[in-house]
């Protein structure tokens, strides 16, 4: 307890801290090994340049001491006060459990409910969100389904977030209510006559108004 107690409060970087480590460890292989491991880490942090994200050395961390097998970590989130929000770490031979031997890997695991109030806390969500969807292309059948794709497709290239109503089994009725629950601000109707026509119905969802448009004109649309 006595040799252990002064690593519970020594502070400093990593390289003073990885100091005292070595000499505390000097007469023990393991622990040269992982002090090796660590140094690698940190290392290679450097060297990508991975400066947004600051890396500590926490001797006091421990996390499943019969399940890691090497260096372990925790992530926590800047600016709240919360714990960590991810955790992992090195594990040799876990897929052993599994009837898969002689494999070693590293895995992480995220909270995800402390993610969420993270996000909650610090407003990280985009504002995006909050503004529904711009497009929805009704759909009417297989044949019109395939031609909406395309368009879909290249109205995606221009920037618009739009999707394709995913079946066309339901009836429009049922589409329209998708798309007021999306707050879509517009309905891209293309069925069997708009298509052999080669236009698009476009309904603004807000006016309640809608205009027939070639593909052309659709696609040029001030969205």
């Amino acid at each position: 307890i006595a040799i252990v107690e002064p690593l519970l409060e020594f502070s400093g970087s990593f390289e003073q801290k990885i100091s005292v480590i070595k000499d505390l460890l000097s007469s023990s292989e393991i622990g040269q090994l992982g002090i090796q491991e660590l140094e690698f880490v940190f290392e290679q942090v450097v060297q990508i340049g991975l400066h947004r994200a600051k890396i500590e050395f926490d001797v006091t961390l421990a996390r499943g001491l019969n399940y890691y097998t090497g260096a372990i970590f925790e992530v926590v989130a800047n600016g709240v006060n919360m714990g960590s929000i991810c955790g992992g770490g090195r594990y040799d031979d876990l897929t052993g459990l599994f009837g898969l031997y002689g494999v070693s890997g590293v895995g992480i695991s995220f909270g995800a409910d402390r993610i969420y109030d993270v996000l909650n806390m610090l407003e990280l969500y985009p504002d995006e969100l909050n503004h529904g969807l711009t497009l929805l292309f009704a759909n009417f059948g297989p044949t019109e389904q395939s031609h909406c794709l395309q368009l879909l497709k290249k109205v995606r290239d221009r920037g618009i977030d739009a999707e394709l109503y995913p079946s066309y089994d339901a009836k429009i009725k049922k589409q329209l209510k998708y798309a007021d629950d999306r707050k879509a601000k517009y309905v891209a109707l293309i069925g069997e006559s708009e298509l052999a026509k080669g236009v698009v119905l476009l309904k603004n969802m807000l006016k309640g108004e809608q205009v027939e448009l070639s593909e052309e004109a659709f696609l040029n649309w001030a969205f």
